[in-house]
C-alpha cells in the first residue's frame, strides 16, 4: 500500500519540478542548515544540549566505536592466535551491545563466528 503512496508521490514531485514550480525558491541551491537537535523531542533537547556541552558519549555509542575500530584491525591481521583473542573480543563486545540495547533480535549485531558460519556452508 504504501509503494503505491510513494509512486503518487514521486510523481506530483516530478510534475511539479517539469513546471519549473521549485524554481527561484529561497534559498535555492544552497545547503539546508538544520539544527543538531531537530530529530531529538522536545522536551529532551535541553538535556541532550546538557550532555553533549559535557562531552558526555552514552556507553552504547562508546562501545560502539570500539567494535568498529576492532573490525577495522581484523581486516588487516593474518590467521594467528592473536587474530583469534580479537575475533573473541569482538564477539564479546557484540554481545555486550546487544544486552545493553534490550532490542528485537533483527537489530542485534551478528558476532563474527557466525558470519563465518553461514560462508563456509554457503560454499558448499
Amino acid at each position: 500500500m504504501l509503494d503505491g503512496f510513494y509512486k503518487i508521490v514521486e510523481e506530483r514531485i516530478l510534475n511539479a519540478q517539469r513546471k519549473g514550480e521549485f524554481d527561484n525558491l529561497p534559498g535555492a541551491g544552497k545547503p539546508l542548515i538544520l539544527e543538531e537537535t531537530c530529530m531529538v523531542p522536545e522536551d529532551l533537547r535541553i538535556a541532550y544540549k546538557i550532555l553533549k556541552n559535557a562531552d558526555y558519549i552514552p556507553p552504547e555509542i562508546e562501545l560502539k566505536k570500539e567494535i568498529v575500530k576492532t573490525e577495522e584491525l581484523l581486516a588487516d591481521m593474518e590467521e594467528t592466535a592473536e587474530k583469534y583473542q580479537t575475533i573473541k573480543k569482538l564477539n564479546f563486545m557484540k554481545m555486550k551491545l546487544n544486552l545493553m540495547r534490550n532490542t528485537t533480535v533483527l537489530f542485534e549485531e551478528t558476532e563474527i563466528y557466525a558470519e563465518k558460519l553461514v560462508n563456509r556452508f554457503a560454499k558448499k
